[in-house]
């Protein structure tokens, strides 16, 4: 549900036409909240989105929602996701990562937005992607190619490679 169909067809063209036939436009929105809400997205330029992070921020129970950021620079494109609290990608490979009894130094997360820090912060082998803003470079963690330069197999290869060679070391068959 979008409150302005035309607005939101300026920011996010391609996304609008893949969804068309399930969007529904409703004025104001919050008549389409008789539940509560999965996610509410809140999407604009980036200076729009600047003071509604400011609005947001002052909302009375921040406590019980999670805000996630998507920031496109080159395309003056931002998106806001208000979720409930503890929904984030970090919270979800964080509880899989304890049902399976994996350690966090075990766990590789790769990202490239900033609705990604929870999962790279809980991640022992932390990777951004080179497309990523540049103050998410800052924090020290690996950074691969971009996307359109394959990073993901880049940071596999480099990780899983690094990691395959401790294993023969430690193993001493030359084979792993």
């Amino acid at each position: 549900m979008v409150e302005q169909l035309e607005e939101l067809s300026a920011t996010v063209a391609r996304w609008v036409a893949t969804n068309r036939d399930y969007i529904e436009e409703v004025r104001p929105i919050e008549n389409a909240l008789d539940t509560d809400p999965i996610q509410a997205m809140i999407c604009g330029t980036i200076a729009q989105m600047e003071r509604a992070e400011a609005i947001l921020a002052d909302f009375a129970e921040l406590q019980e929602v999670t805000v996630l950021k998507t920031q496109y620079e080159a395309r003056d494109l931002c998106l806001l996701d208000v979720l409930k609290a503890e929904c984030s990608k970090g919270h979800a490979v964080e509880r899989w990562a304890k049902w399976r009894n994996i350690p966090r130094e075990q766990v590789m997360a790769i990202g490239d937005n900033y609705n990604d820090i929870e999962m790279l912060q809980f991640a022992g082998y932390p990777v951004v992607m080179g497309n990523s803003p540049a103050d998410m470079k800052r924090h020290g963690w690996m950074e691969t190619l971009s996307n359109d330069e394959n990073g993901i197999a880049n940071a596999l290869e480099r990780v899983l490679g690094a990691e395959g060679m401790r294993l023969e070391s430690r193993l001493g068959s030359g084979k792993t």
